[in-house]
């Protein structure tokens, strides 16, 4: 089954994009849609060499994104507000560095979307010494909260999300 369909929940979600898409129910958009859901994920399957990423918990993961999302509207807020009406003068534009206990791939990935979301905040790079991460602030007022917002409300769950508990260290 894996075989020809690797991803079959992707499958299926592409099938059903397609026919909504075409707003039709016909056997020739079925057919087509069919063979879309096989032979798209067939074809992108080797661009992740990793596997299929497996949510080890999905209630945190819904609690992240929520969280997320609220601090991507606040920030969305504070930036404008910054951008309109704030003394460019006053504005303290630094590159920080926050060190990351974090390895597993997709949750490093995950972890760089949600900060690039965030308006005012840049993923700059992984920096090889110490496995830091150096990330861009539009106006930083206080670095050590940044590092503690990052650890423990994006970093924490995401180990939780995405990593095993042999490559967090703990007991199995």
């Amino acid at each position: 089954m894996t075989r020809w369909l690797p991803y079959p929940l992707v499958s299926l979600a592409l099938c059903i994009l397609w026919l909504l898409l075409n707003q039709a129910f016909d056997p020739a958009s079925i057919l087509l849609g069919a063979l879309l859901g096989i032979v798209v994920p067939l074809l992108v399957r080797n661009l992740q060499p990793l596997g299929y990423p497996r949510l080890r918990a999905p209630l945190t993961f819904i609690r992240l994104i929520g969280m997320a999302g609220v601090e991507i509207v606040r920030s969305c807020f504070n930036v404008s507000r910054i951008i309109l009406f704030a003394d460019y003068n006053q504005v303290n534009s630094q590159f920080i560095r926050i060190p990351l206990t974090m390895t597993d791939p997709y949750g490093l990935a995950m972890l760089s979307c949600l900060i690039n979301m965030t308006p005012g905040t840049v993923w700059v790079e992984i920096l090889e010494d110490g496995y830091q991460l150096s990330l861009h602030v539009f106006d930083l007022h206080d670095e050590q909260w940044w590092i503690d917002t990052i650890k423990t409300r994006y970093e924490q769950p995401l180990i939780e999300i995405f990593e095993t508990e042999a490559a967090r260290g703990d007991p199995a």
